[in-house]
């Protein structure tokens, strides 16, 4: 396959490091354009890609198009790509915000994928929820989704209203957990510990506590149970933060999210 990137930026690399990680393409088949220079630069140097300024000379020769540029940047990029792509091509975009109608229209191409992956598809852990228009093939579905597989879990949706509930838990979840991370962190110095050992042993401890919760299948219920013993100082943690009303913020964390995205849609 030839892949031109249009966008090079943190998850354009992502996608790039994790296509060449896979063996999905090798770097003769991979193209980015990006308008920065010095990105250009980092890319050519660490992946042995071509890179270019040129849009034109990024799609030339291309079957895949992978749009992911800033989403205030799309307006711009848009006319410059518009009807540049003919039957076969297949557009992926992972810009937030922009609807399988926006970029179709945008590009004058029907043929188009939409993807929300996270941040941790920068070391292969990633989750990716895509869904794709009627025209895209089963075979170009495939294409995306050993794509996006390249970077962590994929999951298709074929209704694209869960694209913006995706942004609002996997996409934007990310930074919930940092917070919390941060704040565990914080919490163990208040009591004594050196910040190094601190974050040591809060980084393995959610590490630890998501690897059981995905290999032992259990509910969070249950394993929250098994570390709660009666009249003990796990208990007392945990009454602490109902009586804070965690549950309730991350709640209102997730719907004011999930509302900014449709926004976002909607603009």
């Amino acid at each position: 396959m030839q892949i031109a990137f249009i966008g090079g930026g943190v998850m354009g690399e992502a996608m790039i490091r994790g296509i060449l990680s896979k063996g999905l393409a090798t770097p003769e088949e991979i193209i980015a354009n990006d308008i920065s220079g010095p990105r250009r630069s980092t890319l050519a140097e660490n992946y042995r890609i071509r890179t270019t300024e040129d849009y034109g000379i990024a799609v030339k020769g291309a079957n895949i198009i992978v749009i992911a540029v800033k989403p205030q940047n799309l307006s711009e990029l848009m006319p410059e790509l518009k009807d540049r792509f003919v039957r076969g091509h297949l557009v992926l975009s992972i810009v937030a915000g922009a609807s399988l109608v926006t970029i179709a229209n945008g590009l004058g191409h029907k043929s188009v994928v939409r993807a929300m992956p996270n941040t941790p598809a920068q070391i292969g852990e990633g989750m990716s929820v895509w869904t794709a228009s009627s025209e895209v093939s089963e075979s170009q579905k495939e294409v995306a989704k050993s794509i996006l597989g390249a970077l962590g879990k994929e999951i298709y949706v074929s209704d694209e209203k869960y694209i913006d509930m995706a942004t609002a838990i996997s996409g934007s979840g990310p930074a919930y957990i940092f917070l919390v991370i941060e704040a565990l962190i914080d919490a163990a110095v208040h009591i004594g510990w050196p910040r190094e050992t601190a974050g040591e042993l809060v980084l393995q401890t959610v590490l630890g506590a998501t690897r059981l919760a995905q290999e032992t299948g259990k509910h969070p219920v249950e394993l929250r149970n098994m570390v709660t013993s009666p009249g003990g100082t796990t208990v007392e943690g945990l009454l602490q933060l109902e009586e804070g009303g965690l549950r309730a913020l991350l709640a209102h964390a997730v719907i004011a999210a999930y509302e900014k995205a449709k926004i976002l849609e909607r603009e």
